[in-house]
């Protein structure tokens, strides 16, 4: 059994209507693509309960809604692989309260939009039992309005819990030498390029294949993909190729 847990968020992209977004909803697409056992934990203003819950549920995972007192809202453009982010509002911060009863589990995934959504104590309250998976930008996204702005002022507690990191490119950037981190497997994504996998003291380069698809979203599913992938028994070069084909197979559908 997996678990996702994270806010949603509101996402504006050139041209088109505001729609849901987060890790949660991006990692269930991932999810449903595969389709194994897995629980998602979500969050947001109860305002928008009514539209995001439904959206999300109708990809197959069961939901445990978690009610919140605001919603992340994101407006995102790209030029190539290159992303461009407005912070208009930031999510809810989680305290080990707000986490409800999981079910057993191996692994967890934990989606964060921003640095002061998941502490430390709340990491430590999801890790108890299960092994964890963080996306970085629970390391390096400044939580305030405005530009996006990303530094390295994180605290290290946070890595304590963690078995796996995932970096989008420019977040390892600001972090530095990730073999430095302590933390057993990370895996840099970098874009059409692919990725690159670090684990036991060693690296392995991932490739993938340029689409010409909206890209947002990509990370996520790739992070959830993974995890499924090493709690199927994948070793993590082959974890990261398969993730790499499930992004690629929901970007062309």
């Amino acid at each position: 059994m997996i678990a996702l847990v994270g806010n949603f968020s509101r996402d504006h992209l050139p041209g088109r209507p505001p729609t849901v977004g987060g890790g949660v909803y991006h990692g269930a697409r991932a999810l449903q693509r595969l389709r194994v056992p897995a629980r998602v934990v979500a969050r947001c203003a109860e305002a928008d309960r009514g539209v995001f819950v439904p959206r999300l549920a109708r990809l197959g995972t069961p939901v445990r809604y978690v009610p919140g007192s605001s919603t992340a809202e994101f407006r995102i453009s790209y030029e190539g692989d290159r992303r461009t982010m407005l912070v208009e509002a930031l999510g809810d911060a989680w305290t080990p309260a707000d986490l409800p009863p999981l079910p057993p589990g191996r692994w967890a995934h934990v989606a964060p939009l921003s640095r002061h959504e998941f502490p430390a104590a709340t990491l430590a309250a999801l890790a108890r039992g299960r092994r964890l998976s963080l996306d970085g930008q629970g390391l390096v996204r400044v939580p305030e309005v405005g530009p996006l702005r990303l530094d390295a002022d994180y605290d290290p507690e946070v890595l304590r819990q963690i078995w796996v990191l995932k970096l989008a490119e420019e977040e390892a950037a600001v972090v530095g030498d990730v073999a430095a981190l302590g933390v057993r497997e990370v895996v840099v994504t970098q874009g059409s390029r692919g990725s690159t996998v670090f684990w036991g003291g060693r690296s392995e380069h991932v490739r993938a294949h340029p689409l010409a698809a909206d890209p947002t979203g990509a990370g996520d599913a790739f992070a959830v993909a993974y995890v499924v992938s090493r709690n199927a028994g994948f070793p993590p070069p082959s974890a990261a190729r398969r993730a790499t084909a499930v992004v690629a197979s929901l970007l062309v559908s």
